[in-house]
Formats: C-alpha cells, structure tokens, sequence
C-alpha cells in the first residue's frame, strides 16, 4: 500500500470511528432519557396510595335503647354534667296506624262539567275537593250548606251533620299532613271513600290536584288517563320524634355500659326504664364503603398494570439500544485493530522513504 494510499484509508477510519463513537455517545444519552423516564414511573408507583379494604368497626356503634309502652326510644347524645346527671337526647319511634302513606297508583278519568272545568272519577266514584275550614267557619256550616257538600257522595250521605262536620275538621289534618309529606298543592287535594266490606269501614284515597290537572298528564280520548297517577290513603308508618335536653341519671354496670335510666328526677312521675345496648352495624354505609374500596382497587390495580407496561416497552427499548451499543464497540474495536495495522503501514513507509533519500 502506498503512501497516499495508506493516509487515505488511515482517515477514512478516522472518520468512521469518529462515527461510531458520535452514535454510541446518542445512545448512551437516549439511554439515560429511558432510565430517568423510568425512575419517574418508579416514583409513580411509590407515590400511589394503596386502598385499605373498610373495616365493619368504623360502621359499628354501640346504641342504648329503652321502651316506654309502644314508644321505643334511642339514646343519641349524653353529656355529663357536674352533679352526677346527665343531658340526654334521644328519638322515639312508634306505629301510627292512622298515617297518611302511599300506596298504588291509580288510573283516573275526567269528563267536563258545568262549570267549565272537569269532573275526576275513579270508575263510578266521583272525587271531591277537601277543604281547609277554620273550626269557627265550619260550625258556621247551615244543614242547607251540608246537604250541597253531600251531593251524591256515597259516604257522605251515611253521615250525620255532626259527623260530616267533624269530617270536614278531619280531612283539615289530612291535608296539613298530605302538604307536609308529599309537597304543598297548589290547587287542592281531592278525596274519595271506599268501603272496605271485611271491616264495614270507609277508606279514604287522596290525589294531588295538580297532577290531575298537569299538562304533563295525558288523557286518552275517552277521558282515561293514559298511566297511573299517584294515590294516597291511611295505613300505618313509623313516626320519629326527637327529645333533646332532658335531664336523666344512669346507672351503669361493672363494664361502664348503661344499665337503667332515669327521667324526670325528682318529680312525682320520676320513672325508670331498663337500658338495652346493642351493637348496630351500619351496613348501607358499610356495603358503600366497601363498593368505594373495590372501585379504587380496581383503579390502583389498573394503574399499576398500565405503568409497569410502559416499564416493559421502555426495557424492550433499552436492551435494543444496549445491543447496538454493543455492535458498536465492537465495530470500533475492528476500526481500531485495522487503524493500528494502516499505522504501522504508514511508519513503515515513511522510514522506507527516509532511508532512500537519507
């Protein structure tokens, strides 16, 4: 090999080695970008909060109870005071079995009547309007006035004077209580009886006039509402009242639990009732609890796949790169072997030259 030859090829190598070592220095840089891309997903996964499944304790409490005939009351709240006594809330439960409840809904039809409105039927039972009558206004009530209101009301027309007026003062609470547990009607409740033949007694069944009238309630056209209209009538349901700020003094047994407790201290019907503790778990709060834990399980465990995924493509992608890196330095290791074989080359003729004009 020539002189200029072996220049030629000794800068070529140069120039590739040069090369190579450009490509495995990007390399190492993409490599180090990997690694801290996944030192973050790393970090991730340490900052992720494992979910803790709920534990029935925290929806457990323990509740004192005493009954008072066919109330049953609950203790909510005890604060100690300085004489020994204690300030007690409770909430006393009981049936009403003369309660205004719903019940099933019912189709209705309306025909037109004389006076430019509509008339509301249950098949032949026509309805009536209730009214809210002060005492004064319904005492002031002639037999004349009675016999109008009777009409040709079924019911009605069974009852005495005095008893249609004190209907009259009875269908007031009904609609006080109607108003209270169902929303206030704008136009009126309307009422009809039906006789429950197994008791001989007459029922009552109550509808919104609202609704009846709604532009959002459709009528066919024979008159026949087109769906069931909510109805309601009295059956019995539980009733609440809260008690607060009563003084009482307990007594307690051995463990601390409340065993009696006293009301009324110190007046002539001072009475004491027996104290029942149970251990009440609520479970709809529990089971929401529990509902919540396994959605953010769900997630976590999601998430946690989602990350270790991209871990497994960013890995896949580093062994390609380490690999390369690895041609690399071997490709250089050949250049270098082959610049150090053109090296000699070169020496050599250099000192050939040398010696010929020396």
């Amino acid at each position: 090999m020539g002189m200029a030859a072996s220049q030629a090829r000794f800068l070529g190598l140069t120039a590739r080695k040069t090369n190579t070592e450009y490509e495995g220095q990007q390399i190492n840089q993409q490599r180090t970008t990997l690694a801290n891309q996944t030192a973050n997903y790393y970090n991730q996964l340490l900052g992720m909060t494992v979910p803790v499944p709920p534990s029935v304790a925290d929806y457990t409490k323990t509740v004192y109870t005493f009954t008072d005939g066919a109330l049953n009351n609950s203790l909510t709240s005890l604060i100690a005071q300085v004489d020994g006594t204690y300030l007690v809330s409770y909430t006393s439960t009981w049936t009403n079995p003369h309660s205004v409840v719903t019940t099933n809904p019912v189709l209705y039809t309306r025909a037109d009547n004389s006076a430019g409105g509509y008339d509301y039927r249950v098949g032949a039972k026509k309805l009536r309007l209730m009214t809210s009558l002060s005492d004064t206004q319904i005492d002031a009530l002639t037999e004349t006035d009675l016999d109008a209101l009777k009409g040709d009301d079924e019911y009605m027309n069974t009852l005495s004077y005095d008893q249609i007026r004190n209907l009259l003062r009875e269908e007031r609470d009904y609609i006080k209580e109607l108003n209270d547990k169902f929303g206030e009607s704008q136009n009126g409740w309307m009422v009809r009886y039906v006789k429950n033949t197994s008791t001989d007694t007459w029922v009552p069944y109550f509808v919104n006039l609202d609704v009846l009238e709604s532009p959002n309630t459709v009528y066919s056209d024979t008159g026949t509402s087109q769906s069931a209209i909510q109805t309601y009538t009295v059956g019995a349901a539980k009733e609440t009242e809260e008690i607060k700020g009563v003084t009482a003094r307990m007594e307690q047994d051995a463990t601390g639990r409340i065993i009696n407790i006293t009301l009324k201290i110190g007046e002539p019907d001072e009475v004491t009732y027996a104290v029942t503790t149970n251990t009440v778990t609520d479970q709809a709060k529990y089971d929401d609890a529990m509902n919540q834990y396994e959605y953010d399980k769900y997630e976590y465990d999601q998430s946690i796949q989602e990350i270790n995924a991209k871990i497994e493509i960013i890995q896949a992608e580093d062994r390609t790169l380490e690999l390369r890196l690895k041609q690399l330095d071997t490709e250089q290791e050949a250049i270098q072997t082959e610049m150090d074989a053109v090296q000699k080359v070169i020496e050599k003729n250099t000192e050939s030259t040398f010696k010929t004009f020396g």
